[in-house]
């Protein structure tokens, strides 16, 4: 790296002996008196200015300069300067895959990291600047996984950052910094009897949604966008092979969550009340967008419609199905005249699952087989969620040591 420091208020020019001497310039005594300029990787110029009599300060910073060249450090001053903002915004702008995750991590960072890291340039970025940021997240009732999935954004766009070299390293990797904590609560799967109370509560033509939930372990949007072609009454299984979600507030056909498609066993009871259920309310044939709203129209005769006929909206049903049928079952409180029902996230439509994985967990059946029906890619994740729920093996460890030293003492 070729550099040097110039000094702004003198130059150095050949007087009429011809010898050289220095003279003052036009700029003598105003501005910043020393420019340290040096050719950067990319063969531009870079320089930085510095006051009258920090002329060692400019040659440190050279140094330091050519070093951080020389161990593969180097930092534009450039990129240094490009804030949090602007290089997060072009980051999600690559950000393949599901549309509609890609929509949530821009709201999310729109809503709770650009109003206070958005403007702070990334080369300034220390872990005091994250940890104050996380801070005011907590303080601003942003907690638990969504303050997690908050932070796990922001955390990858300052990794790519740094591997784009628009900041030596990432703040968020620095030890003092913690990620925001989940409370680890333990699922408790409802009984019988409380799904069959929420079951009979429910308008007659919803009451499906808790067979196939709680008997196929399906998500709610995938109940809700459960199609007659994917119901093999015959075989006795369910392709899970699509849900009804939103994307940008706007129903869409996708894939499951992470895209898993798999065959689920369709009990006897549930494939009864799925003929019951298709006898008293057809079928009704649904188009809409694949994916995004602007994606290719897909038409499927869904099970699960609204009285009027089309897609079930899943907000007006938890609010107006949903709830009042926890209600009716004791499970939440009914509201006083003119409020609404209490926010029920633990007793939402994801309770029906818990009670499916009990339920095999309790007959015996293997974890593996337990996340494959649920479609969890790792059961890594369906044991950590559901050990608890596993029938205990020191009954089955007393019999099994009993049983050798039995016959061991027998022959001694």
């Amino acid at each position: 790296m070729a550099g040097h420091i110039q000094d702004r208020w003198f130059k150095e020019t050949t007087g009429p002996d011809g010898k050289t001497v220095r003279v003052k310039t036009d700029r003598h005594g105003t501005g910043l008196r020393y420019r340290a300029r040096y050719t950067g990787p990319d063969g531009t110029e870079k320089s930085k200015s510095f006051p009258d009599r920090q002329r060692r300060a400019a040659e440190q910073w050279l140094i330091h300069t050519r070093a951080d060249m020389e161990r593969g450090q180097y930092i534009d001053p450039k990129h240094a300067r490009t804030t949090f903002q602007q290089y997060a915004e072009k980051w999600l702008a690559t950000q393949g895959g599901d549309p509609n995750t890609r929509a949530s991590m821009e709201s999310q960072m729109r809503l709770h990291a650009f109003p206070y890291i958005g403007t702070r340039p990334l080369g300034s970025f220390q872990p005091e600047h994250v940890r104050d940021w996380l801070s005011q997240l907590a303080a601003g009732g942003v907690v638990g996984s969504y303050a997690r999935v908050i932070y796990s954004n922001v955390r990858g766009c300052l990794s790519a950052a740094v591997d784009d070299g628009y900041l030596p390293r990432n703040p968020c990797a620095a030890r003092s910094v913690r990620p925001p904590t989940v409370d680890a609560r333990r699922v408790v799967p409802w009984l019988p009897e409380r799904l069959l109370a929420v079951r009979a509560a429910l308008p007659e033509r919803y009451r499906v949604t808790v067979d196939v939930g709680g008997g196929c372990g399906l998500r709610q949007g995938e109940i809700l966008g459960l199609a007659e072609d994917a119901v093999d009454l015959d075989a006795g299984t369910l392709h899970v092979v699509r849900q009804l979600k939103l994307s940008r507030s706007k129903p869409v056909f996708a894939p499951p969550k992470g895209g898993k498609l798999r065959e689920v066993p369709l009990p006897g009871p549930v494939a009864d009340a799925l003929r019951a259920h298709m006898k008293a309310f057809p079928p009704v044939e649904v188009t809409l967008p694949w994916k995004t709203t602007g994606g290719p129209l897909v038409t499927k005769r869904l099970i699960v419609t609204r009285p009027s006929g089309g897609q079930v909206w899943r907000g007006e049903f938890n609010t107006r199905s949903w709830k009042p049928a926890l209600a009716a079952a004791g499970i939440i409180p009914h509201p006083e005249k003119g409020e609404e029902y209490a926010a029920a996230r633990e007793h939402g439509m994801h309770a029906l699952r818990h009670f499916y994985a009990s339920v095999l967990l309790d007959a015996g059946e293997s974890i593996k087989a337990v996340a494959e029906y649920l479609g969890h890619s790792d059961p890594g994740l369906t044991l950590r969620v559901y050990a608890h729920l596993m029938p205990s093996s020191q009954e089955r460890t007393r019999k099994a040591v009993a049983k050798v030293f039995g016959e061991v003492l027998r022959e001694h």
